[in-house]
Formats: C-alpha cells, sequence, structure tokens
C-alpha cells in the first residue's frame, strides 16, 4: 500500500475520531462548545509546536498564512457548535458534503473537469445529502446543520490551501498557533456560558492533540498525492466511520433517513473512484496561491 494510501486512512479515521469525541463530550454535558474549541485548538497547537521544536532549527522556514489560521478557525468553532444538536453521523455527513461541494466546484474553476462517471457518482452523492436535511421528523437542527455545512466550506477551503505545502508540519503547526488568539477571543466572549470538567478536558485535548494536530499533518502529507475531486470524494467516507462511532460510544440510532442518505452518498463516492482509476491528474498538483 503506497504512503499515500496509508496517510489518507489514518487521516480519515482522525477526522471520523474528532466528530466522535466532540459529540461525545457535549452528549455528556462535561464541557461546552466554545471550551471544546478552544481545548482543540490549544491542545493542537502545544502539540505541533512540541513536534516542530524537537526537528531542531535547520528545518525550513514557514511561510505564515492569516488566511488558513482562519478557515481552520471557522471550521473549528461552529464545528463544536453545531454538534450540541446534531447526531454524530448527521454532522459528519453534513460536514464533509459541504466540503466536497467546496473542493469539487474549485476542480471545475480550475478545469479539472469529472468524468462522466464522476458526475453520475456527484449527483447521487449531492441527492443524499438533500434527502437528509429536507424537512420531516428525523431532520437536523436547521440551526446546527447550517453551522455544520459552515463548518464544512471552511474545511474545503483550508484543504486547498494545503494542497502543494511542503512542509504539512511546520504549516500545520503554524495554522494552529495562528488560530489560538482567535479562539482566545471567543472564549471572552462567551466566558459566562463556560463550563470544563475533567472528562470534557481531557476529550478535547484528544480531539485537538491526536486527531486533529497529528492527524491534520497526515492529511497535508495525502494531499501530495490526491486530485482536488479524488481529494473531496475520498473524504465522504468520514460520515460512515462516525455513524458507526456514534453507535458504539454514544448508544446513537441509525434512522431510515440516516441510512438512504449515507447509501446514496457512499454509492456516490463509489462511482466517482471507480470512474477515476488511473488518472494521472490524481497526482498532478499545483500549489495553491497564498
Amino acid at each position: 500500500m503506497s504512503r499515500i494510501r496509508v496517510y489518507t486512512a489514518l487521516a480519515l479515521i482522525a477526522f471520523a475520531a474528532n466528530s466522535v469525541l466532540c459529540r461525545l463530550a457535549l452528549s455528556r454535558g462535561v464541557i461546552d462548545p466554545a471550551s471544546f474549541s478552544a481545548v482543540r485548538l490549544l491542545a493542537g497547537a502545544g502539540t505541533l509546536a512540541l513536534l516542530v521544536r524537537a526537528e531542531g532549527p535547520s528545518r525550513p522556514l514557514v511561510v505564515p498564512s492569516w488566511t488558513s489560521a482562519i478557515m481552520l478557525f471557522l471550521y473549528a468553532v461552529p464545528f463544536s457548535f453545531a454538534y450540541a444538536s446534531l447526531s454524530t453521523g448527521t454532522g459528519a455527513l453534513l460536514l464533509f458534503g459541504a466540503v466536497q461541494a467546496t473542493m469539487i466546484l474549485a476542480a471545475l474553476r480550475r478545469s479539472e473537469r469529472p468524468r462522466a462517471g464522476q458526475w453520475l457518482g456527484l449527483a447521487a452523492a449531492f441527492g443524499g445529502l438533500v434527502y437528509l436535511v429536507l424537512p420531516g421528523l428525523t431532520a437536523p437542527s436547521p440551526r446546527g446543520a447550517a453551522l455544520m455545512l459552515l463548518a464544512g466550506v471552511a474545511w474545503g477551503l483550508y484543504t486547498l490551501r494545503g494542497r502543494g505545502v511542503s512542509d504539512p508540519l511546520g504549516q500545520t503547526a503554524s495554522n494552529f498557533g495562528r488560530a489560538v488568539p482567535m479562539i482566545l477571543a471567543v472564549t471572552l466572549v462567551a466566558h459566562r456560558g463556560l463550563h470544563i470538567e475533567p472528562g470534557g478536558l481531557l476529550l478535547g485535548f484528544l480531539s485537538g492533540a491526536l486527531a486533529s494536530g497529528l492527524g491534520y499533518v497526515l492529511w497535508y502529507q495525502a494531499l501530495a498525492g490526491l486530485s482536488r475531486v479524488v481529494a473531496s470524494i475520498v473524504q465522504l467516507a468520514v460520515p460512515i466511520l462516525a455513524a458507526a462511532g456514534g453507535i458504539a460510544f454514544l448508544g446513537e440510532q441509525v434512522t431510515f433517513r440516516l441510512l438512504l442518505a449515507s447509501i446514496l452518498v457512499l454509492g456516490g463516492i463509489g462511482l466517482v473512484l471507480l470512474a477515476h482509476p488511473g488518472d494521472p491528474a490524481a497526482g498532478a498538483i499545483a500549489p495553491d496561491r497564498r
């Protein structure tokens, strides 16, 4: 198995773990959304800073990117607040559906045209997402859905800016470090509603240090060998991993709506990937302008 596939698989598991850890913390009431976001970003920034320092002064200089840091912040904070009212699988499906939409639009803008089979797969995947959010007894919270869609767009833009990065560890550490003052400002505004118990602190730390910090470094590594289309599509495997985690660790029930939406989304993924074998564009990287 190639390194790109290994990095991709590990990163997707980390993404799903973030959903499970956040939902677990909020559903138990051991931490509030703002505090979870703060612990997550601070833990990620601290862990990555230690790893960068351990490599010594000989490592290459990183070009700071406030835009990437803002995208990271706009993903992390709405993500936490959305999970106050969404189940694990539903939140992940909304999140990565928005990610896909953002990255596919970027690919089309750069003339990275999907093939006919990929268009069919995209239609199935988007149809599943539309069905998921249609009004009904089992439809997700409109506020939670809107926040998660916002988080998905931000993560999609963050991913696009990570393509072609020569130093994934250094760049990710820089992005997390620049997001810290932003999240501290949020906690100051929301200080009256802050609530942290030891269990919430631990879950937030695991999300930040492992699932976010290290997971995002792996994702930046994986992006070196993925086209925009493929990078967007493979992330739609995360909702299924997250839903499985929600069932295993939170005892969540799988609704018919979520099940059918997941079948459509995963079926769409399969069609896209089957229509993409041996495409040399999958490894072609054009670094994004910063």
